[in-house]
């Protein structure tokens, strides 16, 4: 069997994200509305959702039939490649909701079955209300709009601009602001966004010195977590207690110190 090429599965994902995007687009200017929840009230589904993650598999399975496919929302589908394409059709579906620009379309392909251990080869986040496109290919960096881009040289957590973000479950949010009263006062400032895959993308990018969440799916950080390390970032996905997995993605030089700050706050 031939091995996978990451520039060209790159090139797929960014097409594939695009055209998704496009598409949320359209949707979004002609007025959204709530089609669903799912594992709470404020956990929304939009019509936007399904369409985007339909055309995207729909794309695939021309492109690339022999792949397996893991969606937010539709089935799983088996594939005999030995690839899965990780699709999550609009990350921030609640900023998507109300007209918020910190959503995108985020797609990525990875070989092995666990988050926490699969190789990563190639991913993309498209962001359209601000035109941007972050990818990267296993080994070859990671670009925004095709330039290069590069984790920040942090070195004092305390001039450290981090992010977070929260659960739908109220309690788990609860549990979450506590750990992040917890953090603020050891950091710079801290920020939410409301979209794991832009967060990720803005530590890869600079724009952030570190991030962590804990409850991700693996749609919601598979493309994002691959464009922050082939930028240089420290990603951690392979902390999960009670099935609610931990993503950390932090600037190499104050890794360690971000990681310890968060097992004494809890997260």
């Amino acid at each position: 069997m031939t091995a996978p090429d990451p520039i060209a599965l790159r090139d797929l994902a960014v097409a594939l994200a695009g055209e998704g995007a496009a598409l949320a687009m359209r949707r979004r200017r002609n007025g959204v509305a709530v089609a669903a929840t799912k594992s709470s009230a404020v956990d929304i589904v939009t019509a936007a959702d399904r369409e985007v993650e339909a055309l995207i598999r729909t794309r695939l399975a021309e492109a690339r039939p022999e792949d397996a496919f893991l969606g937010e929302e539709s089935d799983a589908a088996a594939g005999s490649s030995g690839l899965t394409w990780v699709v999550d059709p609009i990350d921030g579906t609640v900023n998507y909701l109300y007209d918020r620009p910190a959503w995108a379309v985020s797609v990525a392909v990875v070989e092995g079955d666990d988050p926490g251990a699969w190789r990563a080869l190639a991913g993309c986040v498209a962001i359209p209300a601000t035109g941007e496109t972050c990818s990267a290919a296993l080994g070859h960096g990671a670009t925004r709009n095709g330039a290069p881009i590069a984790a920040t040289s942090a070195r004092a957590l305390g001039t450290a601009l981090v992010a977070t973000g929260f659960a739908y479950d109220a309690r788990e949010r609860v549990a979450q602001a506590e750990t992040a009263a917890r953090v603020i006062g050891s950091v710079r400032d801290l920020r939410r966004a409301g979209s794991a895959a832009i967060d990720l993308c803005d530590v890869a990018a600079g724009r952030l010195d570190g991030y962590w969440e804990r409850g991700l799916q693996p749609w919601d950080f598979a493309a994002g977590a691959l464009v922050a390390e082939e930028a240089g970032a420290v990603v951690r996905r392979d902390d999960v207690r009670d099935g609610r997995r931990l993503v950390v993605a932090v600037a190499p030089g104050i890794a360690d110190e971000l990681r310890a700050l968060l097992a004494a706050a809890g997260a």
